[in-house]
């Protein structure tokens, strides 16, 4: 499982990093990378760290299994292994499909001075931050490929990283652009999950 999770995490950088990239330029001649936000020690560069070392976690849980580093006993099972490929592969579509969802407006971090449309249909319809729910969904099927100390860190990591960048960074430049606009957005459409699944599960509780 360990080289296909290395596979599989390679191609997810290639088409949504790379690939994505590319067509950015194609269309606009920006990359569309704005690097990390905020000055160094702060909340929102913290964030920006935390994102990259779960990057580097996502290629270290596979490497350490392949020189005997033990696994999860109780996540270490053939069909959790299948669930993680469903989800990374699914993980790795809704990421790039998210993203080409943005058009132009496609940016890997914030630029304050910078304007961009506010995207509100395609998967951003559905989540406001489809990208990023999709990017979790891929680093949680990975860590099922390969379920280690280092592997499972790293999605906490992730979904930190993912969190602060939200709410710390990409919302507070979102509401200061578009206003009123985008408030009656936040009313409609939940960050992570869908408002109808958020009902629901509140109803349950």
């Amino acid at each position: 499982m360990a080289v296909l999770a290395l596979i599989l995490f390679g191609t997810y950088v290639a088409v949504t990093f790379g690939l994505r990239t590319w067509l950015q330029i194609r269309r606009t001649g920006n990359s569309g990378f704005r690097g990390l936000s905020g000055r160094p020690g702060s909340i929102e560069w913290w964030g920006g760290v935390l994102f990259i070392a779960a990057l580097v976690a996502a290629v270290g849980g596979p490497l350490a299994d392949l020189v005997g580093w033990g696994t999860i006993d109780a996540l270490d099972t053939s069909w959790l292994h299948v669930l993680g490929l469903v989800l990374t592969l699914a993980g790795i579509v809704g990421t790039f499909a998210a993203q080409l969802s943005m058009g132009a407006s496609w940016r890997v971090g914030v630029d304050a001075d910078e304007r961009t449309e506010l995207v509100t249909d395609g998967a951003f319809a559905l989540v406001r931050n489809p990208i990023f729910t999709a990017m979790g969904v891929t680093g949680a099927g990975l860590v099922l490929l390969v379920p280690n100390a280092i592997a499972v860190a790293g999605l906490g990591m992730l979904l930190v990283a993912l969190e602060m960048q939200v709410r710390l960074v990409e919302e507070p430049y979102l509401r200061r652009v578009h206003g009123a606009r985008w408030d009656d957005y936040v009313r409609r459409v939940g960050r992570f999950v869908p408002k109808r699944a958020q009902l629901r599960i509140a109803t349950r509780d």
